[in-house]
């Protein structure tokens, strides 16, 4: 299914990214990358490093954690966004004690949903090499779980007890039906 970038009539945009499944650390943590720099995703833009530093210097962490989103479904807190070499590297906290945020964990944890996306205005860009936008600066608004990441490149790692447990049980389905695939 083609992802794409979505505008809401307020101007809003969205970028949608993959996190690896065990993206859920202990105490329903959750870190990796919600914008990977120079990389076009599937529209075509691309995010130049630096877009970031503006917006997170006015709002640090009042960037919101929602679902799929919906700004009436916050499901966590962001507890670090920062630019690093590679991207917008977000490490949060969902809130279990929230149905949804109970529910996100556990959809991440057994790989059902894998997506960061960002929500975002853009303030200022050029056209890139490829046709697409160089987004030049981001008004960054929300990071967001999702369903479909526009991005796959950029991945969200676990851990902690229950998210190992939880790969280790789907590391060894896989080697028993490859080994069937063998003996069969």
């Amino acid at each position: 299914m083609p992802s794409e970038r979505a505008i809401a009539p307020s101007g809003l945009e969205t970028k949608f990214l993959a996190i690896d499944p065990d993206a859920v650390r202990e105490g329903a943590r959750i870190e990796g990358y919600a914008s990977v720099f120079d990389r076009p995703d599937d529209s075509g833009d691309e995010v130049a490093p630096g877009a970031f530093a503006a917006s997170l210097a006015r709002k640090g962490l009042g960037v919101k954690l929602l679902w799929q989103h919906d700004p009436a479904q916050p499901i966590g807190v962001w507890e670090t966004l920062a630019e690093d070499e590679r991207g917008l590297y977000a490490r949060g906290r969902l809130l279990t004690e929230l149905r949804q945020g109970a529910e996100a964990a556990a959809l991440l944890r057994a790989g059902a949903i894998d997506g960061l996306s960002i929500g975002y205005r853009t303030l200022r860009a050029v056209k890139a090499p490829n046709g697409g936008r160089r987004l030049v600066e981001i008004d960054l608004w929300e990071v967001s779980l999702v369903t479909f990441p526009m991005l796959p490149e950029a991945r969200a790692v676990a851990t902690g007890p229950e998210a190992r447990a939880d790969a280790e049980a789907r590391a060894l389905a896989d080697a028993l039906r490859e080994a069937r695939g063998l003996l069969g």
